[in-house]
């Protein structure tokens, strides 16, 4: 979400490269190896240096289109907007400062109707800065589930706890960053590289969030890949004034990173978060392209655009380009100053921004609070952001209004044992040799080693916003964390295992101890190492990690401890904690190493959960959410970790196009050491009887028509002499009001700028009826885009002789020379009694074999040959059969 100043951290160019293991030479200085570039000659057109942006106005204003919810949601908005001086909208807009009020965001309120400040509040994990709270599972472990039910599951417990804590606005869930780059600080807040897997996980989400009253904030569009350079780097060794530019093509804007947009605003998402850095050499906040064309356009969103916490960039741009709310509402934290607050009252009085642009952005607020049932929901804020404090100043950064302010209100409910069921379903049995796993309990001598498997010294929370790696690690850093009621370690969960059995346990929690390592490595029976990579936001640097990671290796000596171990023990198992994607070097053949785990960033019960499985309390059958290769370059895509255009803006050109990932692999012909989708369980499957069926649909036809004119709802007094500040009013210091201090308007805007002419784009200020776009019409498109084109079976079957779940996955081969090798398009999690079969079930829609054709600016399947596969990894797919021809009702 946000930094804790403006400039996010950034060491000088030489202070990294040295960091955590095997990282002793600089890094790649581009973003796209060589040999990895797409061979789509529109990719290379578009994904290039100082690309720029179309410009596209009107801001299309909200209809209430699409669901009926959307529809009811807008009549009670429209009446509520209409009630709403000209002040009063933008206080619904404009953010009132950083800590300034009790959330780490709030808006103005609207004393005279009752309507209280809108209460924004991290995290995608749960409720951040406060007390008495879970900690949920990462977003990358949601994936790692393949569970639509647990996504949604873990949605509405997190909805429940912001609910309870008087939270008007989750910020979270995340599909950007998608994952381009392995090393991405943020991968681990998201789902996963691919856009299918990461759209269903993501949609899943907000309709669980929004379900328990607590409108959802789909996060950060668009783009947004990384943290170097996200914003300017005064002071940390370069002279950079502007945020990096993600240069990237139509289609794979299209085919990747607006796929899971599409699905957000399909599952009626009430908000959107713009990201921080340019898209196009334009800043995502003030993009009329990527805002007014395809997300409110093409995409039909009906919710709110709400900036990044200082990721707005301009006043007036940003109001035309699409931005409906700006967080925290000051330009820079604690300034008294702001973009919009009086300066949009200025703008409006003064024809540069149209009044009904405005009325929009409240409309769009108000409607979303209606969707999911704010006027039923809402109740007051209980916590303050800023302080565990039980009583403290209201406004914390001028220290004013000295009252309770942390009621302390415990959230957590029964979420421990869901939270316990996502670490144990999303934990990945990478290798297993002979059956080690599970384990009874009652081996001889059980040994734990490493750092990950303890405590941090300095208790879970010792770490502002989870900023270090010490202990197990439960929870990356950043924005994305949240504050722990506890930790359950895996040092602590195998010890009660092993005494609840009567057997011998012991654990070197130093992974640098290594006389001790060996002396019990020596005597172990079996010897379970935990290692990990940590990573988060750039704002927090840890171990000269600048949020993103410097390489893919193991941290704190974790390559050495698996090494000095499983030298002297032939039953070492490895458990991995990371944000994402780890070099395993040859301990998949090390027969030594007899079994290999993936547990993620699992949350509070970590411990239990990895017991869970080690025991077989749980049969595993979570999957990699990405994939995990033998070398960083067999990714094709990196971090730029050096500028590249000396003090201007740097540019990551996404020349690989929509190969990122295992598409990459698979179109190198490189083998990767486990592949996406790959996981094994203590059970066998089989797979067989695929049967596709062709389902009438009718054609595809483009969307047309107007919308209506922008509606104007209210009385709008041009008088600037109305606007002044009530004699009523103390004002707080810092506070960002709409109110005006001149009568003036030059005067009030306070700009040495204000009389000269200023760019106002074309169309911009038009609200009239406009044409509908021929891919758009509805939520996430064109409706017809969602029709059913094939019904697909496959039967399932556990040859093994325990329960367990197999993931069957549903790939496409889209035919053309420019596309990826094979896609995958749907999934479902079954459990199956052993010796039984179940029927794996799969839609195939219009969008799952269509492509984006920049020349019509819509959708196509082409004429080249479809192939369906399936199987449980993207590179184990036993079943194909070519898709038969589409019947046309």
């Amino acid at each position: 979400m946000f930094t804790m100043w403006l400039a996010p951290l950034l060491l000088a160019a030489t202070s990294f490269v040295h960091a955590q293991d095997g990282n002793n030479t600089a890094p790649f200085p581009n973003a796209t190896y060589p040999n990895a570039t797409s061979p789509n000659p529109i990719v290379a057109e578009g994904d290039r240096t100082f690309q720029t942006s179309p410009p596209y106005y009107p801001s299309p204003w909200g209809t209430g289109a699409g669901a009926a919810t959307w529809a009811d949601a807008y009549t009670k908005a429209r009446a509520f907007v209409g009630q709403l001086t000209l002040t009063e909208k933008i206080n619904l807009t404009t953010g009132v400062g950083w800590e300034l009020e009790r959330c780490v965001g709030q808006n103005g309120a609207i004393p005279r109707l009752g309507f209280r400040s809108m209460c924004m509040q991290d995290s995608p994990v749960g409720v951040r800065d406060t007390d008495y709270n879970s900690v949920f599972p990462a977003g990358v472990n949601v994936a790692a589930t393949w569970d639509r039910g647990l996504a949604y599951s873990r949605g509405q417990a997190m909805g429940a706890e912001h609910q309870g804590k008087g939270t008007d606005v989750q910020l979270g869930p995340v599909a950007g960053p998608l994952g381009r780059a392995p090393e991405g600080g943020r991968n681990w807040e998201g789902f996963s590289p691919d856009p299918v897997l990461t759209g269903i996980q993501f949609a899943q989400t907000i309709e669980g969030i929004q379900s328990s009253g607590v409108i959802a904030c789909a996060k950060h569009y668009i783009g947004y890949e990384q943290e170097h350079f996200r914003q300017n780097t005064f002071g940390f060794g370069f002279n950079i004034a502007d945020g990096y530019s993600s240069n990237l093509d139509d289609v794979t804007m299209h085919e990747l990173y607006l796929w899971p947009f599409a699905d957000a605003v399909r599952a009626n998402v009430g908000s959107v978060m713009c990201s921080y850095n340019q898209i196009n050499n334009s800043y995502a906040c003030q993009n009329s392209h990527t805002l007014n064309y395809l997300l409110k356009g093409e995409l039909g969103f009906q919710g709110f655009v709400m900036s990044d916490w200082s990721g707005q960039e301009s006043g007036v741009g940003s109001a035309l380009a699409g931005l409906d709310m700006t967080m925290p509402g000051d330009i820079a934290y604690d300034s008294g100053t702001s973009y919009w607050g009086a300066n949009l009252t200025v703008a409006v009085l003064n024809g540069t921004v149209p009044e009904w642009r405005v009325t929009d952005m409240a409309t769009r607020i108000i409607a979303a609070w209606y969707l999911v049932g704010r006027d039923n929901y809402s109740i007051p804020i209980n916590f303050d952001a800023w302080t565990l404090d039980t009583y403290g100043p209201e406004h914390y950064a001028v220290g004013l209004g000295y009252e309770l302010i942390n009621e302390h209100v415990n959230v957590q409910g029964e979420h421990a044992t869901l939270i316990r069921q996502l670490g144990a379903a999303s934990t990945v049995l990478l290798k297993n040799t002979n059956g080690t796993l599970p384990l009874t309990g009652t081996e001889k001598m059980t040994a734990v080693f490493g750092r990950d498997a303890g405590d941090n010294p300095w208790g879970p929370n010792g770490c502002s916003d989870r900023g270090c790696d010490n202990g197990t690690l439960g929870m990356a850093w950043g924005s994305g964390s949240a504050n722990f009621p506890f930790l359950v370690t895996p040092e602590t969960a195998i010890q009660n295992e092993i005494v609840g059995n009567n057997g011998a346990f012991q654990s070197i929690i130093d992974s640098f101890a290594y006389s001790q390592i060996e002396s019990l490595a020596m005597q172990a029976t079996v010897a379970i190492v935990f290692v990990n990579a940590d990573s988060g936001e750039g704002y927090i640097e840890v171990d000269g990690n600048l949020g993103d990671r410097n390489n893919l290796t193991l941290w704190q000596g974790g390559d050495n401890l698996i090494q000095n171990v499983s030298a002297l023990c032939n039953n070492t198992i490895v458990v991995v904690h990371s944000v994402g994607p780890v070099l395993l070097g040859n301990y998949s053949s090390n027969p030594n190493i007899t079994a290999i785990l993936w547990a993620g960033v699992p949350g509070e019960q970590s411990g239990n959960s990895i017991a869970d499985v080690l025991y077989g309390r749980v049969n595993p059958g979570a999957k990699l959410p990405f994939t995990l290769a033998d070398a960083r370059e067999d990714y094709g895509t990196d971090v730029l970790y050096l500028p590249n255009e000396g003090t201007g803006a740097p540019q990551l050109d996404f020349e690989e196009g929509v190969f990122i990932d295992y598409r990459a692999l698979d179109r190198a012909g490189i083998t990767p050491l486990y592949e996406f989708g790959f996981g094994l369980s203590y059970t066998s499957f089989s797979f067989s009887n695929l049967s596709i069926t062709s389902v009438a649909a009718g054609p595809y036809t483009p969307t047309t028509g107007m919308t209506p004119p922008a509606p104007t709802l209210g009385v709008v007094d041009n008088s600037s002499a109305d606007y002044q500040f009530p004699a009523n009013i103390t004002r707080i210091p810092l506070y960002i009001y709409p109110y005006l201090n001149s009568t003036d308007l030059m005067t009030a805007a306070n700009e040495t700028d204000y009389a000269v002419p200023g760019y106002v784009p074309a169309g911009s200020q038009d609200g009239s009826a406009q044409p509908l776009l021929p891919a758009g019409g509805g939520p996430g498109g064109n409706p017809q885009l969602y029709d059913v084109l094939y019904s697909v079976t496959a039967t399932v079957t556990n040859t093994g002789t325990v329960a367990g779940d197999e993931v069957p996955q549903l790939y496409i081969s889209l035919g053309g020379p420019y596309d990826p090798a094979v896609v995958l398009r749907n999934f479902e999690r079954l459990s199956i009694q052993p010796g039984m079969s179940a029927t794996f079930t799969a839609d195939i829609v219009r969008r799952d074999i269509s492509n984006w054709d920049t020349v019509t600016q819509n959708w196509v399947i082409s004429n080249y040959t479809k192939t369906a596969y399936v199987g449980n990894s993207s590179r184990n797919l036993p079943l194909s059969m070519v898709l038969p021809a589409l019947t046309l009702a």
